[in-house]
């Protein structure tokens, strides 16, 4: 047994010599990864912290573009609006280019219609509106749709309404107001009929209705379920009653019916005002909106 002793200590020894030496080369090796890890680290840092700074500048850059972007989107909504406006503004003006400006003028004993002012465009009236049948009434062609609108619903409800007198011409309107004259004096004649050039008749606009009962006298006709209709719904399709009770200009005349467009008749019903009580300036913004 001692004789092996020897030789188990020097093993030992040479076990405890190779624990020690893998024991440092461990040790070596780790110290080494750690100062590579470190370095590593201290690059990856580096390197975040210059991806963080591009990030930030590219965010700026971004939000930079978003703000531009607006802008001139904005721009363009701002643009697009001006074209808009614009468009419209040339729209009504060649829509008043084309727009006989007379037609809205108030010409009962203000305005003058000279004897060669006549309608662009005049069409008949159908024979079963008009009274008598076998008589030829016409109209301005833009206004025909409204009054066969509201003679057509007037039909339907069972409300009587005919058309005794539309259009004059200005020899037919002097003719008139001769025989006027005549039967009942210049004096009585002024108060229910205008002079030649002063009549809304000529503008072709202008109509006076009569209904069963009132015949061509049109006595009465102010009593009736055609005139109650008429305040009632004429300005849904476009017309006004020229001449209401204790105006300025006639006597009142509850069959004389003037066209002065949708917008405006509306306005005039609805303010319970009448067409001859607005300035002109007023009615002259309506043009553009007559058709």
């Amino acid at each position: 047994m001692k004789k092996f002793l020897p030789v188990v200590l020097l093993l030992a020894l040479v076990m405890i010599v190779y624990l020690i030496y893998q024991y440092r080369t461990l040790t070596q090796e780790l110290i080494e990864a750690n100062n590579k890890f470190a370095s590593t680290t201290l690059v990856f840092a580096d390197e975040f912290k210059a991806l963080q700074t591009k990030l930030t500048a590219v965010n700026k850059e971004n939000a930079d573009l978003n703000n531009n972007l607006q802008a001139e989107r904005t721009r363009n909504d701002n643009f697009a609006s001006q074209i808009g406006t614009i468009t419209s503004r040339v729209g009504v003006l060649d829509k008043l280019s084309k727009t006989d400006p007379q037609l809205l003028q108030k010409y009962s004993k203000v305005y003058f219609l000279n004897e060669h002012y006549a309608p662009a465009n005049l069409v008949e009236i159908e024979a079963n509106y008009v009274y008598p049948q076998d008589k030829k009434e016409q109209i301005l062609a833009n206004v025909w749709p409204y009054l066969k609108n509201l003679l057509t619903e007037a039909t339907g409800l069972g409300i009587d309404l005919q058309i005794i007198s539309a259009y004059r011409s200005y020899g037919k309107q002097s003719l008139l107001k001769s025989s006027y004259k005549f039967t009942y004096g210049a004096g009585t004649a002024n108060q229910f009929s205008a002079d030649q050039g002063y009549s809304e008749h000529q503008l072709g606009t202008t109509v006076d209705f009569t209904t069963a009962g009132a015949g061509a006298g049109l006595t009465g006709f102010e009593k009736t379920k055609a005139y109650d209709w008429l305040i009632a719904n004429a300005h849904r399709f476009g017309f006004t009653l020229s001449y209401p009770k204790d105006n300025s200009y006639y006597v009142f005349e509850p069959w004389h019916w003037r066209y002065v467009g949708v917008m405006l008749a509306t306005k005039i019903h609805n303010e319970n005002i009448h067409f001859y009580d607005l300035d002109q300036r007023v009615i002259n913004q309506y043009l553009s909106s007559l058709f």
